[in-house]
């Protein structure tokens, strides 16, 4: 045994030598982590994080854009895309298979709910080369939340949904070239991200792109929040909204008056501006060719929006600024006589002729030169009259010599071709010189609102809904006075003579039920690459620019139709007015502004007749020439539409409320005007269809009204039902004389 104890003591000693050098080691290395935060070449601090730390993004929304009234036009919405997986890895259970096992009767059931062949789905989901998984391409994307839970709801095999946020545009075609589309583009940084690629969505991409948030967070090995731990939340910034000057429903008469010509007459292009002259705002605004933003459908004809970024030779709609030079400058004479047909500017230059074929009407005044859209007149007005040097000034003064500054991008100025003494004269009444629609309707607006021209812009206001702020809010800019009141006015009244006059061009072509229009035609001659223009029937730029009600616009609309699929006894306005007239009558109609045949002498002041007895009230409404109408059984007046301090119009309506219980009038023979009123004094919900006055309505007469219910109302315009009439009776004497309906009608 004593042998033995030495060998023991060594080994201790070794032992304890070995658990030393460990402790020590230790020691060091857990210093030196304490000093340096180090391990292995990692900060312990951030690989601790990355364990037990997590991190979620919080996505921001891109703003929406929303017409004048707070409709959406575009904005982001979440869809799903559907996805099939193929491989028979992603099964563990035969029983639950998470594969496509039946793909047959899958591409069966897809058929129904995505627009694809069904034989083409099943060439998918057999596809050689073992895949994991395929997609069906656009088919199979943008998928609402309606038709997810349809097909989730067959519980078919493999068939799996990703979500994603994609850009909506609810309305389809709709100012599309204006407002552009979002399309999905990788950033500096490799991230996929969405970007517009044309018109607002592109301009104001940076205000409409928001900032990413975030959420950080603590946890354990398994995921888990610790209950203690940090969390360090980072709200997203959402991108900005944008409320726009266009007007949905103006815009919507506009789309669908320019598909229908379209359709029938096969255009080159086509362009059409709906603005209001007193503000400058742009209520509508679209063009043929155009595209879908949703599906892209159409983006390869064309990438300009042609409003701001074609100029071309205007043709005869120039005439307009040449007489308000003239009216201004006090040279033009109405009365004076002058011989059409021809003109020579000079000796040597080739002659000017009217667009009879140079034959003119022989000697006729000035003012049925402008009638009749001579150019004779326009040349000897520029040369004899105005001048050249005095109406170059003038072409400056009305803009056309500069981009108009609108908020929309890539707008291009006019080409002003002004050497020559014949291209000086021949620029006043548009050939040669070539300008944008935009800058027309510009210059338009010093001939609506009283010689002040307004800046034409669509953007109305940017607002920041995180905040509730509006961070920008856009203002009516007057952008020159080129002439006076007093001249707006005299060249209002000459260009409504074109429309209203046997002589006018715009005869039995413009003219609208009820309202006086102020206009001008144009018939532009094209010019081909080679020098020289373009030759037959339909090979012209065809265009209107109007304004109404002609002694005091509210509204200007400009349509430019180049060379329509047309016939030689087709004449090339048709497809113009098509446009024009359903947009103008339609949006005058929409904003409820009286028609001129029914204007009479104003009341000053509507009195208030709140809180009087019924027969009272309705006894000194009739003296002031107004119109009461009851609404309800009770004996005093509980409200009435409009107030007492509503300028009013002789023989117009004013709804009393009374005290009782409401019932429903007769609005037979009522304005659109008039049924609003009585909407908002019953606190109805209206649906209306049609322009004029009441010829239907859903809610009998005499009945008992309730909250929020709804009233549809139909109306025709009066010659609409007298062309009705008519023909009733027609079609009744052919049936007493014992022939066909339709033989009368044809």
């Amino acid at each position: 045994m004593n042998k033995k104890q030495p060998n023991i003591n060594v080994g201790a000693v070794i032992l304890f030598l070995i658990f030393s050098l460990l402790f020590f080691v230790l020691l060091f290395r857990f210093i030196s982590i304490q000093v340096t935060g180090e391990a292995g070449g990692q900060v312990v601090a951030a690989k601790a994080k990355q364990l037990y730390g997590g991190q979620s993004i919080i996505e921001a929304r891109r703003g929406t854009i929303f017409d004048r009234n707070g409709e959406v036009i575009a904005e982001d919405a979440n869809s799903y895309q559907l996805i099939a997986i193929l491989s028979n890895s992603m099964t563990t259970d035969k029983d639950h298979p998470k594969h496509v096992v039946e793909p047959e009767k899958t591409a069966k059931e897809l058929a129904k709910y995505i627009d694809m062949d069904e034989g083409d789905i099943y060439k998918r989901l057999t596809i050689g080369g073992d895949p994991f998984q395929v997609e069906f391409g656009s088919a199979g994307r943008d998928l609402s939340i309606q038709t997810k839970k349809e097909l989730e709801e067959l519980k078919l095999p493999g068939i799996i949904f990703q979500q994603d946020t994609n850009r909506f545009y609810p309305n389809g075609l709709f100012a599309s070239h204006s407002i552009g589309y979002v399309d999905k583009q990788k950033n500096e940084e490799g991230k996929v991200v969405p970007q517009g690629m044309m018109g607002l969505e592109m301009t104001l991409n940076d205000l409409l792109t928001g900032t990413d948030g975030k959420f950080s967070y603590e946890s354990d090995l398994w995921g888990y929040l610790l209950p203690n731990g940090d969390e360090v939340v980072k709200p997203a910034k959402n991108g900005k909204d944008v409320y726009l000057t266009i007007d949905k429903k103006i815009q919507i008469f506009l789309e669908d008056a320019m598909s229908k010509v379209d359709e029938e007459y096969s255009p080159e292009k086509m362009i059409a501006i709906v603005a209001d002259p007193k503000t400058g705002d742009i209520l509508g605004m679209s063009q043929r060719p155009s595209f879908d933003p949703k599906t892209k459908e159409g983006i390869d004809q064309t990438w300009r929006n042609l409003a701001i970024e074609d100029s071309f030779e205007p043709g005869s709609t120039m005439k307009i600024f040449t007489l308000a030079a003239a009216i201004e400058e006090g040279v033009f004479q109405p009365d004076a006589s002058f011989q059409s047909g021809s003109y020579k500017v000079t000796e040597k230059s080739p002659q000017i002729k009217d667009h009879n074929g140079g034959k003119g009407w022989g000697t006729i005044s000035y003012l049925e030169g402008i009638q009749r859209s001579s150019n004779v007149a326009i040349a000897k007005m520029v040369k004899e009259q105005l001048g050249y040097d005095t109406y170059r000034e003038y072409l400056t003064e009305f803009g056309f010599d500069r981009p108009t500054g609108i908020d929309l991008p890539n707008e291009t100025g006019g080409k002003i071709v002004y050497e020559w003494p014949l291209e000086k004269a021949t620029t006043g009444f548009g050939q040669g010189t070539a300008i944008t629609p935009m800058q027309q309707i510009q210059a338009a607006t010093a001939i609506a609102d009283d010689g002040k021209m307004k800046k034409p812009h669509v953007i109305k206001e940017i607002v920041d809904a995180d905040k509730e702020k509006t961070e920008q809010k856009t203002k009516t800019e007057i952008a020159g006075q080129p002439i006076s009141a007093n001249t707006a006015k005299k060249v209002r009244d000459i260009l409504e003579t074109v429309v209203s006059s046997e002589n006018g061009t715009g005869f039995n072509r413009y003219n609208i039920d009820g309202y006086e229009v102020a206009g001008k035609t144009g018939t532009a001659q094209i010019p081909k690459s080679g020098g020289g223009y373009l030759t037959g029937h339909e090979n012209y730029v065809f265009s209107f620019i109007g304004m109404a009600p002609a002694d005091d616009p509210e509204l200007i609309v400009y349509v430019a139709v180049q060379q329509p699929d047309i016939d030689l006894s087709t004449n090339g306005a048709e497809p113009v007015s098509q446009i024009f007239k359903p947009v103008m009558k339609n949006s005058l109609s929409y904003l409820n502004i009286e028609p001129s045949d029914y204007a009479k002498l104003q009341v000053n002041e509507t009195p208030n007749v709140s809180g009087m007895k019924v027969e009272t009230a309705k006894k000194k409404l009739e003296e002031l020439g107004l119109d009461p109408v009851v609404i309800g059984d009770g004996a005093e007046v509980a409200e009435q539409v409009p107030g007492d301090t509503f300028n009013m119009l002789e023989g117009e309506k004013v709804l009393i409320k009374t005290d009782g219980k409401l019932t429903v009038p007769d609005l037979g023979g009522w304005s659109l005007r008039d049924v609003l009123k009585f909407v908002k004094i019953s606190n109805l919900k209206l649906n209306s269809v049609g322009n004029g006055y009441v010829v239907k309505q859903n809610l009998s007469p005499g009945s008992i009204l309730s909250d929020g219910d709804y009233l549809i109302v139909e109306l025709e315009s009066p010659g609409n039902r007298a062309q009705q009439a008519e023909d009733e009776g027609a079609q009744d004497e052919s049936s007493e004389n014992g022939e066909e309906a339709d033989e009368v009608r044809d």
